[in-house]
């Protein structure tokens, strides 16, 4: 089973992906929702895993950068 981890900042422009986004992804796909905001000692982790902005999406460790909220440096 693919796992997938979408990160965001909270901001209008990451809850709409969120909304948009996410429910049209396969109903087996084990989807991580993780607010960097909130947890940011995962900043690191979503960098390590090639995150350069948010909303992202990681599937399978790919990424899928989705609009334009925030630079992942700006999230520091």
């Amino acid at each position: 089973m693919s796992k997938a981890t979408y990160y965001h900042a909270g901001c209008p422009v990451c809850v709409e992906a969120e909304r948009a986004l996410l429910p049209l992804l396969d109903s087996t796909l084990k989807v991580e929702v993780v607010h960097l905001g909130e947890q940011s000692p995962r900043i690191a982790e979503a960098k390590a895993a090639g995150v350069r902005s948010v909303p992202a999406l990681v599937v399978d460790g790919q990424v899928l950068h989705l609009n334009f909220g925030a630079a992942i440096g700006d999230l520091q």
